[in-house]
């Protein structure tokens, strides 16, 4: 039993704990400055798609229609696009944290936190809520995105504190198409989420 403990000691040495920490940073999404349209309607609806810049070589991808949009970040899936978004009309902010994996001089970025502008009311477009969607990030061995959070902005001064909690804790082990969002309200409810 010593040398056994011994041998697991040695290897405790030998391969020292990760260092990763995870940090943020941001990148400002402006749709007229940053983004080409990669496919659009041709009968001349609102509907359209974009791929924009992201953080550093990752591109955000917009999918727009009937006033509504979809964002996929990172590298894209192989197969079609899965639309998620909100029941109301709603546009994302202009603003993305990219949370990152950091060990030494390699980031990572794993998680997106973007900000949207839900309307209430189809009637009311001024009417809006903030919420803060979690999103894991598509990457070149691993080519799947989703929401895995929904945070209530409106009236909560701890939405980002509680967004970033899920994007370091549960974004990387999330199963896209079989596991469920975290959703996150407060005394402002939750908008309807449209998702397959």
């Amino acid at each position: 039993m010593t040398r056994i403990w011994h041998a697991m000691f040695m290897l405790a040495v030998a391969w020292p704990a990760s260092a990763e920490t995870i940090e943020s940073a941001y990148t400002d999404l402006d749709v007229k400055r940053d983004c080409v349209v990669f496919s659009s309607d041709q009968d001349g609806g609102d509907s359209g798609n974009l791929i924009c810049a992201g953080f550093r070589g990752y591109p955000v991808l917009i999918f727009t229609g009937d006033l509504r949009e979809s964002v996929f970040y990172g590298l894209p899936p192989e197969s079609d696009h899965v639309w998620e978004s909100f029941a109301g009309f709603n546009s994302a902010g202009p603003k993305i944290e990219w949370r990152l994996s950091v060990d030494g001089d390699r980031k990572v970025p794993f998680a997106t936190i973007h900000r949207w502008f839900v309307s209430d009311d189809p009637d009311d477009s001024e009417t809006k809520t903030e919420v803060l969607v979690v999103e894991k990030i598509g990457q070149l061995q691993e080519r799947e995105g989703c929401a895995v959070g929904y945070v209530v902005a409106t009236g909560s001064p701890k939405a980002n504190e509680m967004a970033r909690k899920i994007a370091d804790e549960q974004v990387r082990e999330f199963v896209c198409g079989a596991d469920e969002p975290v959703l996150v309200s407060g005394d402002t409810p939750m908008p309807a989420i449209a998702r397959p």
